[in-house]
């Protein structure tokens, strides 16, 4: 079952068993009062083991009040320059404990020994990238479905991507041989002038040939020309490669949030990687 995207208010929250959790996407300052009421409501009825919250700094003493404690932040993220704080709150004891605590940090020091920045490679023979569009949809849900057994959001569907396409999100593909074989994408919120920098998926016989990094770079010079100026993402804190690749393209660690996404097929912790544009 698909978790629900839904309004909480005039804020935007995602719920349901998938994730076992209560998220909150996008706080309107009008239901700041209340919206920490609101989740735990949200969470008993559900039976759901945690809350997940980005909100603006601001906010955070109000959830830490609550119960919350702060996982992650970005500084100045928000054109008015306020920091973005990611909030946890745990119903359990299982869910509040990291499983894999050596990983997460061996995977955290690999990515913070990266060298320099240094370009990608050009693309091999007979790779080719550019922007999906509708009529890829159907080709990119096959390869989302191919990489991720279970994923946060219903991205195995052909209408789910054409709906995000009409919004706010640009789809950046790798095609060989009239194939897709790389995919990933680039979740604006022109509001906060930010873009989460996302469902990168490669084909496990492509991987190898820094295409996660050729896609990154190229959505930063799409968004950058579109306004945006915080950048994001949260990564798989299990994922070397992802998180070298943010690493190396000069983000940012901003924290790790606890058994946070059900994604290929287990609850795993996710970390936030940041950077501003100038």
């Amino acid at each position: 079952m698909i978790d629900v995207i839904e309004s909480a208010g005039q804020s935007i929250i995602q719920h349901g068993p998938a994730n076992d959790r209560v998220y909150l996407m996008k706080l309107h300052p009008g239901d700041a009062q209340g919206i920490v009421e609101e989740l735990d409501l949200r969470a008993s009825s559900g039976g759901y083991s945690k809350v997940f919250a980005k909100v603006p700094a601001w906010s955070a003493e109000r959830f830490l009040e609550a119960g919350y404690r702060q996982e992650a932040a970005i500084p100045r993220f928000f054109p008015d320059g306020a920091g973005a704080c990611f909030m946890g709150k745990y119903f359990t004891s299982e869910r509040r404990l990291e499983q894999k605590p050596q990983l997460v940090q061996e995977v955290l020091d690999i990515a913070g020994a990266q060298g320099p920045i240094r370009p990608p490679a050009p693309f091999p023979n007979g790779f080719s990238a550019r922007v999906a569009v509708e009529e890829d949809a159907v080709e990119m849900a096959e390869l989302y479905s191919k990489v991720f057994a279970t994923y946060p959001f219903p991205i195995n569907d052909p209408g789910f991507l054409r709906r995000a396409m009409n919004g706010s999100t640009i789809f950046f593909g790798v095609w060989k041989d009239g194939k897709i074989i790389a995919l990933s994408s680039a979740e604006m919120d022109p509001s906060s002038r930010s873009v989460e920098m996302t469902d990168f998926a490669t084909l496990p016989e492509y991987r190898g040939h820094g295409l996660a990094l050729n896609l990154l770079q190229q959505m930063e010079e799409t968004v950058y020309s579109l306004g945006i100026r915080s950048l994001f993402t949260i990564a798989r804190a299990y994922s070397f490669g992802m998180n070298i690749t943010f690493a190396r393209d000069g983000y940012r660690f901003g924290g790790t949030l606890t058994n946070n996404t059900n994604i290929s097929g287990s609850l795993e912790s996710m970390n936030v990687w940041y950077k501003t544009l100038a």
